[in-house]
């Protein structure tokens, strides 16, 4: 006979749901994860794409701890590229492009290999609450599960409403039931919630392509992943990107549609994301542009379906396939489907604490965009957390959970920011919400977090053998470097050629590395004792290595200054505050210090600093009366 009790309870198979469902049962819990619909496990619902700028680093982090976001993404990659690699290492970010299908495909391969995890498909209906704690759930065909956590990962599904035009219905996804019920429940509960909007734009049949008037964005052809695990290379044939604009012509369809465009008329009252603006609301915003760039991006290794990134729209669908064909390359495509957008219910995020749990309902945990953020890459991130924090509710007398501070990972800030300064649009991760992005580079997430999984249970005692044997290798090659000298006349020709001063005498190798204008790469063919050391090392080839050691070099004055800066802070950071104050009562507080602290109740005085309306001068009033 079935069993119908349970640890934990993941409600929802998107990519927070799949993330804390592993999370969960990897450690140990008896998880059943419940979606709609079990072939669509962790559905790129709107580019075939992980990572990118902050993001990227995201996904780092999820390997290091030892999600499996970054193993599935590198598995399904048709092309994967680094950004911003003329800029600092604290900008660089990877980013794939994935085969949708094979995406999805291989996520439920991944959760069917678990232990301890079963999969139900159905449709959760109402939560059990008994006392102010969550006991389980009930579902559409009238099962009743028992657990004693229970995780919601909704999506866009709660009260999800799609828009095209005139034409709206009730939707999660285009051509996909919306769920109901759960957020009347949970307001009467009550839980505070608001409505958000995004949207995607339309798909194109690439045979009906002129990609001779695009320009071509191939794949880098480089040894860039996401996981740090040496065997998650993709076996995919690699697939080009492809660039158009739009124009004036292309504009002026496009406002023809804006009289009964939902975005415009009223329709849609709910906030987008300011960052992923659909086309609409990029012609009234940016009025004074003449064209906007787009992306073609390939849905996967062998389909001829494409993603036009940039072209979200809610407008009617023929407005949109008048529009396209006035875009350089696509004048005669045809499309399998148009753009639309879609509102759904969300939760202020103000109503969780840093593990995720709910402060309204005990053993509770939302993640993904119930909490009011966009992305895959942040929904994976709030799974991972909240999937780690329900097994240690189950199994673990540490109350205080498993968190990351805003020093240790983008995780951190991102957790941070929405359980401490709330929302007033859907939140995307972004290098600039980061105080300190030299230490949160991608290339070191393993050395900021492999360790902490390890130590969960959650990261395997090979990764965590691949990371002692990383580290040993960092620091020979850096004693190398730092006793090694130079003369002159072995680097002259590469110092001409690279137009730096020319040296007077022998320095240091670790010198040489410093000048901006000279790379390690440069140098291992240029000196052959580093060249020979490398090579014993057995790490010559080793790109990640070596680009690691590199940047300690080059960039250690920041990352010193950047870790004083975080331990000092840090002095601060962790004072509790926690029921030590009578907020409302402190007149020495300005009025909206008073009632965001009240509201809120900050455990230390990091997160009281963070909340949005109190001050410095706030602050400094909190820590003369802890010292009285």
């Amino acid at each position: 006979m079935m069993k119908l009790e349970y640890d934990i309870i993941v409600v929802g198979g998107g990519h927070a749901g799949c993330e804390a469902a592993a999370a969960a049962a990897n450690l140990g819990s008896k998880t059943l994860l419940i979606t709609m619909d079990m072939s669509k496990y962790a559905q790129m619902s709107c580019n075939p794409a992980m990572g990118g700028i902050a993001k990227g680093q995201i996904v780092r982090e999820i390997d290091a701890l030892g999600g499996l976001s970054g193993i599935i993404s590198d598995r399904s990659t048709i092309q994967f590229r680094m950004l911003n690699l003329s800029k600092g290492p604290a900008m660089w970010s990877p980013r794939s492009q994935n085969d949708r299908m094979i995406f999805s495909k291989l996520w439920r391969e991944s959760l069917e290999d678990i232990d301890n995890l079963d999969l139900w498909q159905d449709v959760v209906e109402e939560l059990i609450i008994n006392e102010n704690r969550v006991a389980g759930v009930k579902t559409k065909i009238g099962v009743t599960f028992h657990s004693n956590v229970v995780i919601l990962t909704n999506g866009t599904f709660l009260n999800g409403l799609i828009h095209i035009g005139s034409s709206k219905m009730a939707g999660g996804r285009i051509g996909e039931l919306s769920s109901d019920g759960l957020t009347g429940q949970l307001s009467m509960a009550g839980f505070k919630s608001g409505r958000l909007k995004t949207g995607t734009p339309l798909r194109i049949d690439g045979r009906t392509v002129d990609f001779s008037n695009l320009i071509e964005q191939p794949d880098e052809e480089s040894d860039y992943k996401f996981s740090f695990l040496p065997d998650t290379e993709s076996k995919l044939k690699r697939r080009s990107c492809w660039i158009t604009y739009t124009n004036t012509l292309v504009h002026n369809e496009l406002r023809k549609g804006f009289d009964i465009a939902p975005m415009f008329d009223g329709t849609i009252q709910s906030i987008g994301p300011r960052y992923c603006p659909s086309i609409e609301s990029k012609l009234i915003t940016f009025f004074e542009k003449e064209r906007h760039q787009l992306f073609l991006e390939p849905e996967g290794e062998n389909t001829v379906e494409y993603y036009l990134n940039g072209f979200s729209s809610s407008l009617p669908w023929n407005i949109q396939y008048n529009a396209l064909h006035k875009i350089p390359g696509l004048e005669n495509a045809k499309i399998f489907r148009p753009g639309y957008a879609i509102e759904y219910d969300y939760f202020e995020p103000d109503q969780l604490y840093h593990t995720l749990e709910t402060r309204v309902v005990k053993n509770l945990f939302f993640a993904g965009q119930i909490n009011g953020t966009t992305g895959y890459e942040e929904a994976a991130a709030q799974g991972l957390i909240a999937g780690i924090n329900g097994h240690i509710k189950c199994h673990s007398k540490n109350h205080e959970g498993f968190t990351l501070k805003r020093d240790e990972a983008y995780i951190g800030v991102l957790i941070d920011d929405l359980v401490t300064k709330g929302i007033d649009e859907p939140y995307r991760m972004f290098t600039s919400r980061a105080e300190f992005r030299i230490l949160l580079r991608q290339d070191n997430a393993d050395f900021r977090l492999t360790d902490k999984g390890y130590e969960l249970g959650l990261a395997s005692a090979g990764r965590k053998q691949l990371l002692d044997s990383k580290r040993e290798l960092i620091s020979e090659i850096m004693n190398f470097t730092n006793n090694f000298s130079v003369k002159p006349q072995y680097v002259d020709k590469l110092f001409t050629e690279k137009d730096t001063s020319l040296l007077k005498q022998g320095v240091k190798l670790k010198d040489i590395i410093l000048r901006p204008q000279i790379s390690i790469f440069d140098l291992i063919g240029t000196i052959r004792p580093f060249n020979k050391f490398l090579h014993d090392l057995k790490c010559i080839n080793n790109k990640e290595v070596l680009e690691s050691v590199e940047i300690a070099i080059k960039y250690n004055g920041y990352i010193n200054r950047e870790k004083a800066l975080a331990e000092k802070l840090d002095k601060f950071e962790d004072i509790n505050i926690d029921g030590k104050f009578n907020y409302l009562e402190l007149k020495s507080l300005s009025t909206e210090a008073r009632q965001k602290l009240n509201k809120l109740n900050p455990k230390t005085i990091g997160q009281a600093k963070r909340i949005s309306g109190v001050s410095p001068a706030d602050i400094n009033v909190l820590l003369i009366l802890l010292n009285r």
